[in-house]
This record gives structure tokens, C-alpha cells and sequence, in this order.
């Protein structure tokens, strides 16, 4: 009779104490989501107090993925410079004096560059938290680490806006950017007290490299499987725009569409975790493949229905989808990372999450304008589903990413 080896166990794993490591990994993340999902719903309400326009204030709302983008690459830059510690507690501290800033802030102009600086500060934030995660954590824990760091955030950004409208209730609306300054306060005061990743080798100069070298290395990988991230995340964000805009032109009142979203939220924060054992122990290929094309279904099927328990139905299941993926973005990133220029690498991999990020409420608006909510909606189906095929091609059915994934050869990778 053949015995199965046993799982390992993370705690066996790591240079430092289980619970040590919980609170320097997912400690920052906590506090920082928690400010960050309070102050979310209220960018928009803070610019229409501020005297924009609606469709100005929408274009504000946007900076913040803007600045993601922007920030990315020198987001890279500073952590393999500084090292993720010191890159993630800079990050935390200005985080937390653009948002205090807010609330002494009158001119329109002036709170569109503060949120614009808050979403930069947001690529260091995530940038150096997926960094820490692929160095510490063990590979075979790789995943669950990763979703668990994704299923923090969404608790953050479920809990957030709960305690930003205890506050908008009880004060004013622009305290609501006290409480998300004293998060990322408190968040940067946590990352002090964290182990940094370990110092690199005497000799080794990949904290100089050229970001540009780096993504030129491995701009296969990139220009691979970093075009089915963008799809994945283009059709992930949409879903959060697309909802609410098809409970609307059904007449659903806000109350319900809120149950509505809530009922995708919980779905997602419940599946987190068993979402990155799937990653781990059947591989990513599980995790990411059925994901997309679930979502794409999700999204054609959306425009039959016509009723909040439908339209719940289906949310809910889209929930489900996006549940199960939870990190996997940040996972697949992890491994096909190299050791030399990760931090560069990682950078390059964020822009594309981010761009789609941006683009699915783009799509949104474009089909929309061109022909209908329902059209949009297959069109983002359309766009789940090619993306899923994409990564069907490019991802191994069982196990993680493996090293000889086809790159580039040249002076940055040498090392390696």
C-alpha cells in the first residue's frame, strides 16, 4: 500500500513564528483596505460637495486607477531599491497625509491631484506586499498565502464602507478621509515592527537594474499570459460597475441593489481561502481557466434576467467565480517572477492587472454609448471567454507555472 505524503505545513516553512508572520503579512493589508473601502463610495459624493459636476466627479472616482497604473513601474523601482519594508511603510505614511489632507481640503483641482497621489501610493502598497509574499512563503503554500491576502482585502473593502457611513452618520462626510488617514497611519506603524525580505548576496546589483531591462528579458511572459490577466481583471472590475447599472435600468432601488452586491461580496470573502488550496494542489490552471469562463457565461446570461432574485442569482455566482480566484493574479505573478529584478518584474506584471482594471468600466461605457447595457454585457462575456482560452493554452493543467516557461535570454537574466 502506497502512504501519501503528507501537506507541509507552513509554519515548518517560515524563518519566524506562525503568528508573527500573519500580522506582517496580512496585518498592513487589513488596516489599509479598511481605510481604503471606507473612503472608496465617497470619492464621488466629496467631489459633487466640492461643486463637480457628475461627470466630473466619475472622472475623479477614476484617478484612482489611473494613479494605479501610473505607479506601477515606479512602484518597482523604489522596492528593489529600498526594499519592500521601508517601500511599503513610505507608501502607508503618505497614504496617510493625502488622505488627511482631504478634509481640509475646499478646491475641486486640489482633491482630484490628492486622489491621483493615493491611487500611485496604492501599486507601492500592492507591489511590496506580493513581493514579501513570493520571497517568505513556501511555494507549495504559495497560493493560499496569495488568496488569503486577496480574501483580506475584500473584507476591508466589505467592513470599510460600514464603518466610513458609522462615521459620515455621526460627523461629516469628509471625516470619513480622517478615518481611512488613521488606517494607513496605523497600517504603516505595523510594517515597522515586520521582518524585511532577506538582503541580497554581496555583489548582487539587481536592485539597479533598468526596469525597462527587465520587462525587455521577459517581455514573452508578459505579452503571453499577461494579456489573459488584463482580460481577467478587465471582466472581474466590470462586474462591480456593470451590476449595479442593470439593477438600476430594471427600477431596483439602491437598498436592494446593495443587497444585491452583498450577496456577490459574501460569496467571494467565503471562497477565498478554498480557492487557494484548489491553486495549490490542483494547480492554477483550475483556478484560472474555469474562473474566466465562468464570469463570461455569467455576463451573457445577465441580460435575461429581469428580476432582483435573478440578477442576485447570477451576481452570486459570479461571486462564487471570483472567490475561487482570489490571488490568482497575484499568484501566477509569483511564479513566473525571476530572482533577479523581481521587484522590476512584478512591476511590469502589475501594469497589465491594472490596465484592465481600468479598461472593464471603459468597455462598459464604449458599447453602451454604441449600442446597449445588454450588448455591453455580451461583449464583456465575449471577452471572459477568449481570455479563458487564452490561458487554457498557456497554463499546465497540474502545479504552478514551471521555471522553463520560454523567456528571453540576455544580460539580466544571466544571473539567474
Amino acid at each position: 500500500m502506497v502512504m501519501s505524503q503528507p501537506q507541509p505545513r507552513l509554519s515548518d516553512s517560515l524563518a519566524m513564528p506562525l503568528p508573527r508572520f500573519l500580522v506582517s503579512a496580512y496585518g498592513p493589508t487589513l488596516l489599509a483596505s479598511l481605510g481604503f473601502g471606507a473612503v472608496i463610495p465617497m470619492l464621488t459624493l466629496q467631489a459633487l460637495a466640492l461643486g463637480a459636476s457628475g461627470a466630473m466627479a466619475a472622472f475623479i472616482a477614476a484617478l484612482v486607477g489611473i494613479g494605479q497604473v501610473a505607479g506601477d513601474l515606479p512602484a518597482g523601482v523604489l522596492a528593489a531599491r529600498v526594499g519592500e519594508r521601508r517601500a511599503l511603510t513610505v507608501a502607508c505614511a503618505v497614504d496617510a497625509a493625502l488622505l488627511t489632507s482631504v478634509f481640509f481640503t475646499h478646491q475641486l483641482w486640489l482633491f482630484a491631484v490628492l486622489v491621483l497621489f493615493h491611487g500611485m501610493t496604492g501599486s507601492v502598497f500592492g507591489l511590496a506586499r506580493q513581493t514579501f509574499l513570493t520571497v517568505v512563503v513556501p511555494l507549495a503554500w504559495r497560493a493560499r498565502a496569495m488568496s488569503t491576502l486577496g480574501g483580506v482585502m475584500r473584507v476591508g473593502y466589505l467592513v470599510g464602507p460600514l464603518a466610513g457611513a458609522l462615521v459620515v452618520h455621526r460627523h461629516s462626510l469628509a471625516s470619513v478621509f480622517l478615518l481611512a488617514g488613521g488606517m494607513s497611519l496605523a497600517a504603516a506603524a505595523v510594517t515597522l515592527a515586520m521582518p524585511d525580505t532577506p538582503a541580497p548576496p554581496e555583489g548582487d546589483n539587481s536592485a539597479t537594474l533598468p526596469v525597462w531591462d527587465v520587462l525587455r528579458a521577459h517581455r514573452h511572459t508578459l505579452l503571453t499570459i499577461g494579456w489573459g490577466v488584463l482580460a481577467l481583471m478587465l471582466v472581474r472590475t466590470a462586474r462591480q460597475v456593470f451590476v449595479p447599472l442593470w439593477c438600476d435600468a430594471h427600477g431596483i432601488s439602491a437598498a436592494n441593489t446593495n443587497l444585491v452586491y452583498a450577496v456577490s461580496m459574501a460569496a467571494e470573502v467565503a471562497l477565498f481561502f478554498p480557492g487557494g488550496v484548489i491553486t495549490d494542489r490542483l494547480g492554477r490552471w483550475w483556478a484560472t481557466v474555469p474562473t474566466m469562463a465562468a464570469i463570461g457565461a455569467c455576463f451573457v446570461v445577465l441580460p435575461s434576467t429581469q428580476t432582483a432574485w435573478t440578477i442576485a442569482a447570477v451576481s452570486g455566482l459570479l461571486g462564487v467565480a471570483n472567490g475561487v480566484s482570489s490571488g490568482i493574479v497575484s499568484t501566477l505573478g509569483a511564479d513566473v517572477s525571476p530572482d533577479v529584478g523581481r521587484p522590476q518584474f512584478l512591476a511590469g506584471w502589475r501594469v497589465f492587472g491594472d490596465v484592465g482594471s481600468a479598461a472593464g468600466p471603459l468597455v462598459i461605457s464604449a458599447v453602451t454609448a454604441l449600442a446597449s447595457l445588454s450588448a455591453s454585457a455580451v461583449a464583456l462575456g465575449v471577452i471572459g471567454v477568449l481570455g479563458a482560452a487564452q490561458m487554457a493554452r498557456l497554463l499546465p493543467r497540474h502545479g504552478q507555472l514551471p521555471p522553463s516557461l520560454p523567456r528571453e535570454t540576455g544580460n539580466v537574466v544571466a544571473h539567474e
